[in-house]
C-alpha cells in the first residue's frame, strides 16, 4: 500500500472540539484498524480514555509531538459508517462536539476510562512526621495492590482525601497511575452435570439404586434427569433451565442436600455465562384483521410512502394505527428489513412490548435508559454481530429517543409514535437533539421510511404535510365506528360560588365518578404537577418558603413530610411556625398529584388508588408494576401527570378528569395553546375506548377559552389555522428556526456582562432577529443564574453559513480568559 496510514483522527467522549489526531505505532501499522473500532489514548497529563477512530490518514498534524495509540479494543468496529455520519450531522445541527454526541450515542460499557490507583512504594520510616490523615491512608494500603480514590474514600471514610495524597506523592512514598477497567461482567450462574464416572446409562442405574434411601437425593437425580431430558427434545431451553436453582425449585428441596451430592461426586458445579436479555418465546397470533377505515388508510400509507420518505399518519385516539403499524413492521420483516418503534415515554413501552411480543416474539428489544446498561450494550452487541434480516435475530427495536443511535444493519422502517411529544427533545445534556428529527435524517442516511404517528400533530409538522414536504393520511373515527368520548367542562369559579366543589372535584366529576365506580368502570385524573401543595404562604407576613440555590418556591411532599426544589432537589422539613413572624398561619395553595390522590381516598373511601408521576416510578419495575395493576383492574382510579397522556390503552376507562387546565394554557410560552390542547386530547382519548362512550370533564376558570372548545369539538385543524397564523404573524416556527443561547454563573454581574457583550456582537448578524438578553421566569437553578438569548433566524437566510457565524461570535466571547467561567449553552430549535 503506497500511502498506508500512520495517523488516526479520534472522537473523545469529552465536550472537546473536533477530532484529535494520535500516531499508529508501528507494529500495527499493517494490522487491521478500521474507522469505528475504539482505541484507548492518552488525554492531558495523566488520563487514558477510549476514543472511536474516525479517520486514517498519512498527513502530518501541524503539532510538535503526537502521542502514540495505547491499545486496540476491537478487531471489528463498534460504530458504523453512517452511524458516524449521523454523529457529524448532530454535531453540525446542534452545535456541540462530536464527542458530546459520542457520550450520548454508545452505552456506558463501551466508553472506558481510566480510574486514579494508588499504590503504596516504600514504607514510612520512622523519621517520616505523617500527619494523622496520611498515617490513615498509608495503613489502608498497606497490604493491597493498590486502590481507586474512590475505593480509597470509602475504606478510610473521608472524602477530602486529595491533599494528603499529594504529600505522600511528593515525598515517594506513594505513587498513581491509570488503570483502564472493564465496566462490562458477563452475567454468570451457577449450574450442575453429572460428574464423569455417572455418564452412562448402567451407571445412572447403579445412582439410582445407591441414593434409594435419600428420597430427597432422587428427586433431585431424578428432577435433574427430567430436564436434560427435556433440553433435548426442546431448542428454547437455556442454560437458565439447568442451573443450581432451577433443580431444586423443580426437585423441591433444599440447596443443602444438593450441596452434599456435589461434594460425594454425583454432581459438579460450573459457572455459564447467560445473557441478560430475556429469552422470548415466538409470536402466538398474527396481526388483528383489519378494519375497512384500517385498511384504507393502509393502502394510503403505501402510496404515500412510494412517493415521500416521510408520511405522517394523523388518526384520531382509539383508531386503530397500532395495528397498522403491526402489518407494516410484518411488511418490512418479510423483506429482511429491521424496524425502529419510537415512543416518547417509557411507561408507554410495557404495554407496547407486550403486543409487539405476542406477534413478533423474540425478535423484539426494548431499549431506554432505565434498563441497566449491560443490558443496553448486550443488545448493542447483538444488533452489531447479528447478520442482516437473520431470521430470529432482534428485527424490532422498541425505545425511547436514545433507541436512533443503535447500530442497525438494514434498517427499513421507523415509527416514531405519538410524534407531537416534547419528551422526544433531549434538554439535558448536550447533545440537545430531538428523536423524531434525528430519526428522519437517520432514514435519509440508511435510505429508510418515517411513519410520524398522533392524534394531535405538531404544527411545524402539520405544515409540512400541507406544502407537501411530508405525505398525510388520515383517520376522523374511531376503531369500530366507536364514539369519541363526550367531553363537558365545568366553571371552577362558578362552582366555588355555589359552593359546588368539593376540595379540588367539582360535584358534576364526583358524581360522574360515583357513577363509573358503581358499575365496575375505571376513572383517570390528569394533574400535571406532582406533589402536595404547590407553595406554602403565612397568611400572616406573607412568607413562603423558597429554594436556598434556586429562584423558585418549594413544593410540599406529605409523604415524606418534607418541602422539595424540583429544580435542584434541594430538600427541607416542614414546619406549622413561620420562621419569620412565628404565628402558626402557614397555608397551603394549588394542588398536585399527591393532594389529589388523598382527596380522592376521602371521597371515594371504596375505591383502589394509584398514583403515576415521577416520584412513584423512580425504577423500571415499578412503571410495569402500575400500568399492569390498572390493566389487570386491581386499581380503580389512577391519578397522573403527563404520564397517563401518552398513549395507554385500557379497555375500561369510562371517566378522565381534567384537573386544572389553566396552568397549562396560562404558561408563557409560544406553543403553551399547542400543547394545551394535545395534553387534552390525549387523556381524553383514554376514556371509552373499548365499551361505551367515555366522559371527559374539564375543570377550568375560562370557560370560554378558544383551545377548551377546540378540545370539546375535537377540532385540531381550527386550532392549527389560527396558530399558524399567529405564528406567521409574530415570526415563529414553522416560519423561521429558533436557537436559544443560555448564559449560566454563579456571579450575577458576570452573567449580565458577558450576555450583553454576546448580544450586542449576535445583532450584527444578517437575517437574525436577537431577543434579549433576559433571564428567564426561573433565574437561578443550582446557585446559578441564568440569562436567555432568543434568536430568530429567518427562512432563506441560509442555516448552516448563520449557524457558523453565530458559533464564531460565541467562540469569541469564550476566547477572552475574564469570561471563561461563564458557560454557555446552546439549544438549537428549543
Amino acid at each position: 500500500m503506497a500511502n498506508k496510514p500512520l495517523f488516526v483522527d479520534v472522537i473523545l467522549p469529552l465536550a472537546v472540539r473536533g477530532c484529535y489526531t494520535y500516531r499508529i505505532p508501528e507494529p500495527w501499522q499493517a494490522s487491521s484498524l478500521q474507522a469505528g473500532c475504539r482505541v484507548t489514548v492518552p488525554f492531558g497529563p495523566r488520563k487514558i480514555f477510549t476514543a472511536v477512530i474516525r479517520r486514517m490518514h498519512s498527513r502530518q498534524p501541524h503539532v510538535r509531538e503526537t502521542k502514540d495509540i495505547i491499545s486496540l479494543l476491537d478487531e471489528n468496529p463498534v460504530v458504523s459508517e453512517w452511524q458516524m455520519r449521523l454523529w457529524d450531522w448532530m454535531s453540525s445541527y446542534y452545535m456541540c462536539t462530536p464527542g458530546e454526541v459520542y457520550h450520548a450515542a454508545l452505552p456506558a460499557a463501551l466508553k472506558l476510562e481510566s480510574e486514579t490507583v494508588v499504590r503504596a512504594i516504600l514504607k514510612p520510616d520512622a523519621k517520616d512526621e505523617l500527619t494523622a490523615s496520611e498515617q490513615h491512608l498509608m495503613e489502608r494500603l498497606a497490604g493491597s495492590e493498590g486502590l481507586t480514590i474512590l475505593e480509597l474514600q470509602r475504606k478510610s471514610g473521608r472524602k477530602d482525601i486529595m491533599p494528603a495524597i499529594r504529600r505522600l506523592t511528593e515525598r515517594r512514598l506513594i505513587e498513581l497511575e491509570e488503570r483502564i477497567g472493564e465496566r462490562y461482567k458477563p452475567r454468570t450462574i451457577r449450574c450442575i452435570r453429572l460428574s464423569d464416572r455417572w455418564s452412562g446409562t448402567e451407571q445412572i442405574s447403579e445412582l439410582r439404586a445407591k441414593l434409594s434411601r435419600s428420597k430427597a437425593k432422587l428427586r433431585i437425580l431424578n428432577s435433574f434427569l427430567d430436564l436434560v431430558r427435556e433440553r433435548e427434545e426442546r431448542t428454547d431451553l437455556t442454560a437458565e433451565d439447568m442451573s443450581w436453582q432451577t433443580v431444586i425449585e423443580k426437585a423441591q428441596t433444599g440447596g443443602s442436600v444438593l450441596q452434599a451430592m456435589v461434594r460425594e461426586g454425583v454432581f459438579e458445579t460450573f459457572n455459564s455465562t447467560v445473557p441478560r436479555l430475556p429469552v422470548l418465546q415466538e409470536g402466538s397470533r398474527m396481526p388483528v384483521h383489519l378494519s375497512s377505515m384500517q385498511q384504507e388508510a393502509l393502502d394510503n400509507l403505501h402510496s404515500q410512502l412510494a412517493a415521500h420518505q416521510v408520511v405522517l399518519l394523523h388518526g384520531v385516539t382509539s383508531s386503530g394505527k397500532t395495528e397498522i403499524y403491526m402489518h407494516l413492521i410484518q411488511e418490512y420483516l418479510l423483506r429482511g428489513m429491521q424496524v425502529l418503534y419510537l415512543l416518547p415515554e417509557i411507561a408507554l413501552t410495557v404495554q407496547m412490548t407486550r403486543r409487539l411480543q405476542q406477534v413478533f416474539g423474540g425478535q423484539v428489544a426494548v431499549y431506554h435508559s432505565k434498563f441497566p446498561d449491560s443490558e443496553r450494550y448486550e443488545i448493542w452487541k447483538r444488533l452489531m454481530e447479528q447478520e442482516t434480516g437473520k431470521e430470529g435475530g432482534l428485527n424490532i427495536v422498541l425505545g425511547a429517543r436514545s433507541a436512533v443511535f443503535l447500530p442497525f444493519k438494514a434498517l427499513g422502517l421507523i415509527i416514531v409514535d405519538e410524534e407531537h411529544e416534547n419528551s422526544y427533545k433531549q434538554h439535558n445534556p448536550a447533545p440537545r437533539y430531538h428523536a423524531r428529527d434525528s430519526a428522519i435524517m437517520l432514514a435519509r442516511l440508511c435510505n429508510a421510511k418515517v411513519i410520524l404517528g398522533t392524534a394531535t400533530p405538531c404544527i411545524e409538522t402539520y405544515y409540512n404535510c400541507k406544502t407537501g414536504k411530508y405525505g398525510l393520511v388520515e383517520m376522523r373515527d374511531r376503531y369500530l365506528n366507536l364514539e369519541l368520548p363526550e367531553v363537558r367542562v365545568v366553571d371552577v369559579r362558578k362552582a366555588r360560588k355555589q359552593k359546588a366543589m368539593h376540595a379540588s372535584f367539582s360535584s358534576l366529576l364526583v358524581s360522574s365518578i360515583d357513577d363509573a365506580l358503581k358499575n365496575g368502570e375505571q376513572v383517570i385524573l390528569f394533574q400535571n404537577r406532582r406533589g402536595f401543595s404547590l407553595y406554602t404562604e403565612c397568611h400572616e407576613c406573607g412568607w413562603v418558603p423558597r429554594c436556598r440555590h434556586c429562584d423558585v418556591s418549594l413544593i410540599y411532599h406529605k409523604n415524606s413530610n418534607r418541602l422539595r426544589c424540583h429544580y435542584c432537589g434541594y430538600s427541607a422539613p416542614m414546619s406549622r411556625i413561620c420562621p419569620q413572624c412565628g404565628t402558626e398561619t402557614l397555608r397551603m395553595h394549588g394542588f398536585g398529584t399527591e393532594r389529589l390522590e388523598e382527596e380522592a381516598s376521602l371521597l371515594f373511601p371504596g375505591a383502589r388508588l394509584a398514583r403515576l408521576d415521577l416520584d412513584t416510578t423512580r425504577s423500571r419495575k415499578s412503571y410495569e408494576d402500575l400500568l399492569e395493576r390498572f390493566e389487570k383492574h386491581e386499581t380503580d382510579i389512577l391519578v397522573g401527570t403527563q404520564m397517563v397522556s401518552k398513549g395507554l390503552d385500557f379497555n375500561n376507562v369510562r371517566v378522565v378528569g381534567i384537573m386544572d387546565a389553566d396552568a397549562m394554557m396560562n404558561f408563557p410560552d409560544f406553543r403553551s395553546y399547542e400543547r394545551s390542547f394535545q395534553l387534552m386530547s390525549q387523556v381524553s382519548g383514554r376514556a371509552g375506548r373499548k365499551q361505551g362512550r367515555g366522559l371527559v370533564i374539564i375543570q377550568t376558570s375560562d370557560a370560554g377559552h378558544p383551545v377548551i372548545g377546540a378540545v370539546v369539538r375535537n377540532d385540531y385543524l381550527s386550532l392549527y389555522s389560527t396558530q399558524l397564523e399567529e405564528r406567521r404573524q409574530f415570526g415563529y416556527p414553522p416560519f423561521c428556526r429558533l436557537m436559544e443561547i443560555t448564559l449560566k454563573h454563579a456571579k450575577k454581574d458576570l452573567v449580565d456582562e458577558v450576555s450583553l457583550k454576546l448580544a450586542e456582537s449576535l445583532h450584527l448578524l444578517p437575517g437574525c432577529r436577537v431577543m434579549g438578553p433576559e433571564y428567564p421566569l426561573v433565574s437561578r437553578v443550582s446557585g446559578q443564574y441564568l440569562k436567555n438569548i432568543l434568536i430568530k433566524i429567518e427562512k432563506g437566510s441560509g442555516l448552516e453559513a448563520t449557524k457558523a457565524k453565530i458559533g464564531e461570535k460565541i467562540a469569541a466571547i469564550t476566547d477572552k480568559k475574564a469570561w471563561q467561567p461563564v458557560r454557555i449553552i446552546i439549544n438549537v430549535d428549543p
